[in-house]
């Protein structure tokens, strides 16, 4: 019987993505990693998951989500924003066999339209986030 590809979808050609473990699940608390003047942040959804019924959605690196600001600055409070997952604890295994794992889980803010909402990143950014979000790459001070 041959193998299925999912090489070829709706959207075009589709990137080779490895598996990451989705270890960040709705409601967790995350870092926030740029200089926007927030610094807590809640995970309330993760754009494109397709889950299972009664499953809690999760996140990983390099994901899209939606959070709202929990700890910040008086402007940023409360509002909801779109951001980018660049750091998880749980570790990340690489083709190569090696796996890395992070101190936090942290994210950066971005604009419905993809957009970085701060000037920098701080810390270290995984490079399965930076090889799907170019802008990001360009920020990031170090990429792991």
């Amino acid at each position: 019987m041959p193998e299925k590809t999912r090489a070829v979808s709706a959207k075009g050609v589709e990137e080779y993505r490895p598996h990451i473990t989705r270890a960040i699940p709705v409601n967790a608390v995350l870092n926030c990693a740029d200089n926007t003047g927030a610094k807590k942040l809640r995970l309330i959804q993760v754009i494109r998951y397709k889950g299972r019924h009664r499953r809690v959605p999760a996140a990983t690196v390099g994901d899209e989500v939606v959070v709202v600001v929990k700890v910040g600055a008086p402007d940023v409070r409360k509002q909801i924003f779109h951001a980018i997952i660049v750091r998880q604890r749980y570790p990340i295994r690489r083709i190569s066999g090696e796996r890395v794992m992070f101190e936090d889980n942290a994210a950066v803010l971005i604009t419905p339209e993809g957009e970085l909402k701060g000037t920098e990143v701080r810390g270290p950014v995984a490079s399965e986030a930076a090889e799907r979000w170019s802008r990001l790459a360009n920020l990031a001070s170090m990429i792991v």
